[in-house]
């Protein structure tokens, strides 16, 4: 894996860049699109790469791991052929899926005992078969097993937690560099530094990670239920601690407007459910502001979507014919909703990495942030 960066913001930490890997290479600032169990919910592959040129998806390791399982993933060949996608893919390690999982989990030294969600058999994580997992998955980039703590976690807990997640890292490298990848392409591995809202920890976790000298760095354990203003801080105290010439990555972060922000505190790479979530239930995301689309107003409004944006679909449908899919329960609705919404998100990126290299991201983010958060 190379990454380079091209131009760097003059009034922020903003900077752009692209990161090459064997499937090809991925323009940063970069939102990734969630594929949870190999598919964009809603989305054809053929739209993300002919419309919103989306450079990378996301798979999950928890939810794959149980369905289809690693014994028809190998035999398949990996997830790139199996769900026929052949630019990169990132894997997180599940950890987050499994620690949500509160009741039906139990964590030790060893690794994460837990139920699944589909029919309560029982299963263990552990740093070092995750990386099986995922060697049999075959992402192109793949996270290390850690614990992710609630955003209100005690410092108490939060540092027997990072201790933990510490110790687990330091494992997942070790099974990781006694393995090879599977299918003749390479694969980087990202430690995931974790912390909770404590500086001290978080600078802990951060000097730890990088004095293994790995080819990325995720941020993880924010956005669960923090104050946004803690997850900004947390941002700025890691992100300059990690390589300036290594991509960083904050995980499931968020709406567009704490993308600008991060991107602002140094931040390359980006993954949410969020546009397609919300858009399957009526949001949308505009260059203006937020729209409910299911409110009566927009019945008879016949504008495109989002005029001021470049969402390959604002030429296509009106608000009044989407409003009236979703109050139809017409399952055409949601579809329009969640493409609308990630074409946005790849504009969005597409245009920040513009305004770096043109040196006017700074007053351009802000403009922005305002308008997004309008409520229309």
């Amino acid at each position: 894996m190379k990454f380079e960066v091209f131009d760097k913001d003059p009034s922020s930490a903003a900077r752009n860049g692209a990161l090459t890997t064997d499937h090809g290479a991925i323009p940063t600032p970069v939102f990734m699109p969630v594929g949870t169990i190999g598919s964009v919910k809603g989305v054809f592959h053929r739209d993300l790469k002919e419309d919103m040129d989306a450079s990378i998806i996301l798979g999950n390791t928890y939810h794959l791991y149980l369905r289809p399982g690693m014994e028809v993933m190998r035999a398949a060949g990996g997830l790139h052929s199996f769900c026929s996608w052949d630019r990169p893919i990132l894997t997180d390690s599940g950890g987050f899926q499994v620690f949500s999982l509160a009741s039906n989990r139990k964590i030790t030294q060893e690794g994460c005992s837990f139920r699944s969600h589909i029919d309560g058999s029982k299963h263990l994580f552990t740093p070092e078969n995750v990386i099986d997992t995922q060697r049999m998955i075959g992402a192109d980039i793949i996270m290390a097993l850690d614990e992710c703590t609630p955003g209100d976690a005690s410092h108490d807990y939060a540092k027997k937690s990072l201790d933990l997640t510490r110790k687990w890292l330091e494992r997942a490298i070790t099974r990781f560099n006694q393995t090879d990848s599977l299918y003749g392409h390479t694969q980087a591995l990202f430690p995931i530094v974790q912390g909770c809202v404590y500086p001290d920890l978080r600078t802990a976790a951060a000097e730890h990670a990088v004095a293994l000298n790995c080819e990325g760095y995720a941020i993880g354990g924010l956005s669960v239920g923090e104050p946004v203003e803690q997850m900004y801080e947390m941002i700025e105290v890691v992100h300059p601690l990690l390589p300036y010439d290594k991509p960083r990555y904050l995980m499931g972060v968020g709406t567009p407007w704490n993308l600008l922000e991060a991107i602002a505190r140094g931040i390359d790479m980006f993954d949410c459910v969020m546009p397609t979530r919300n858009g399957r239930n009526g949001q949308l995301f505009t260059a203006n502001g937020v729209i409910n689309i299911k409110n009566q107003k927009w019945g008879s409004v016949f504008e495109p979507i989002d005029p001021d944006g470049s969402s390959w679909l604002d030429n296509m449908y009106s608000k009044a014919y989407l409003r009236h899919l979703f109050i139809a329960s017409e399952m055409l609705g949601p579809q329009i909703a969640s493409q609308h919404n990630l074409a946005f998100y790849l504009w969005l990126m597409k245009e920040a990495r513009r305004h770096i290299a043109t040196g006017s991201f700074g007053p351009w983010k802000s403009e922005m942030v305002k308008k997004m958060q309008t409520r229309l």
